[in-house]
């Protein structure tokens, strides 16, 4: 069957449109991806979605907990900042203002928008049980921004409508039937929604793992990220195939964190050595201080003899 001229037009918009966009490098990974939406875009998309959301949502009462969330998240955006500053990522940190709220929500769950602004159910709390545990999660959400997987997916789903527009202009030009056409467009929306899926699994392994990271580098043990996800696991009602899930099965998920702890433990014990030269350096300018004023005082006492 011969191709027709505005067969070969739709193919050239197609690959000009996938030739849009910047390829960049995940922080902690090193994975590319090309994404073909500005960060100003999805800021603006997240800024909405996440302003529209917390005019409904009912903050906790619990002046604890939410001092425990403020706490960790803190802890934890600092060290991914320090991160971004000294491996060649500063012009990313314009893009986070961050804010950490706990909401009135039974669900044990928990998000963070692209830009910073993090939400976390009280309904997790129960599952995370300790600071430790919280990072790993909080560290989870943050990594899916600092890896802009919403611009990822976004950019996805572009290429996909433009697709979709395609095999029906080219479907139509080469004089398809339209029963032909519709099962096409079947067949391509089907193979778009499981690459999807299959797609954020991806994002979501590659969260645990930079997340893990994060908790590490803010000097949580990333131990209790085996012992959270095994308390996650038990609780779970979702016994599905992993292939038709967007999120990696919970045997799966627990053993690559087990593969990904001494790698995070390195991390750790660094972040525990400088915690610890960084209070040492602090009592020694401590006890450098009182011992001037104290000699100040008796020098001003023989003074007045």
């Amino acid at each position: 069957m011969k191709l027709t001229k505005q067969v070969l037009l739709f193919i050239a918009a197609a690959l000009l449109f996938a030739a849009c966009g910047t390829t960049s490098t995940v922080p902690i990974t090193g994975r590319k991806h090309r994404i073909s939406v500005s960060d100003e875009q999805v800021l603006s998309l997240s800024k909405q979605e996440y302003d529209k959301y917390m005019q409904t949502a009912k903050k906790s009462t619990n002046a604890a907990n939410t001092a425990m969330v403020e706490r960790v998240g803190r802890r934890l955006a600092n060290a991914v900042e320090t991160y971004l500053k000294n491996n060649g990522y500063a012009d990313e940190v314009k893009n986070y203002s961050w804010e950490f709220n706990l909401v009135q929500n039974s669900a044990a769950n928990a998000f963070c928008m692209p830009g910073g602004k993090i939400v976390v159910y009280d309904g997790l709390l129960p599952y995370t049980k300790d600071e430790a545990s919280l990072a790993i999660v909080l560290g989870h959400e943050i990594a899916h921004a600092v890896a802009k997987h919403s611009a990822e997916q976004l950019s996805k789903q572009q290429n996909q409508q433009v697709a979709g527009q395609v095999l029906s202009g080219v479907l139509g030009a080469v004089g398809a039937s339209s029963e032909v056409s519709q099962m096409a467009q079947v067949g391509f929306g089907l193979g778009t929604q499981l690459g999807n899926l299959h797609y954020s699994r991806e994002n979501e392994s590659e969260a645990d793992y930079m997340g893990l990271i994060f908790a590490a580098m803010a000097g949580y043990n990333p131990n209790a990220a085996v012992t959270f996800w095994e308390r996650m696991a038990q609780a779970s009602q979702n016994n599905g195939p992993a292939f038709l899930s967007d999120h990696p099965s919970d045997a799966s998920r627990i053993a690559a964190i087990k593969k990904e702890l001494p790698e995070a433990m390195k991390y750790y014990n660094a972040a525990v050595a400088a915690g610890k030269k960084a209070s040492a350096s602090t009592t020694t300018k401590s006890k450098k201080s009182t011992r001037t004023v104290h000699v100040s005082s008796r020098g001003k006492s023989s003074k007045k003899r």
